[in-house]
């Protein structure tokens, strides 16, 4: 087994971030990254999701617990991060479904 499913949600804040400039490069199937933000003044929990250099929001509040943690301690790689959904006559809250899979140790070794 190479990959193990851990969650899957929603993307939250696509409104505020960079998501109109980048919604045209977005397909499903697209690997996304994980940053931790430890300064954000509204979730001490932050963990932003980009595209190249697009910040497209965040992880929700009720999944981001978890995955704050092993980002701090520096274990943002053992993520494979990607689109599984894109609705473009959804709210935009609700557009862009994202699946979170933990890889095999040796592909984390290989990153």
């Amino acid at each position: 087994m190479k990959r193990l499913h851990f969650t899957n949600f929603d993307l939250a804040g696509f409104t505020y971030w960079d998501g109109v400039e980048a919604f045209d490069k977005l397909k499903i199937g697209l690997r996304l990254r994980f940053e931790r933000e430890l300064d954000n003044k509204y979730d001490p929990k932050a963990v932003a999701i980009y595209f190249e250099e697009y910040k497209l929001g965040y992880i929700p509040r009720a999944n981001n617990s978890e995955i704050a943690k092993l980002c701090e301690q520096g274990y943002a790689n053992i993520f494979d991060v990607r689109i599984n959904r894109i609705s473009a006559d959804e709210h935009t809250e609700s557009q862009i479904g994202v699946v979170v899979h933990i890889i095999s140790s040796s592909e984390f070794q290989n990153k």
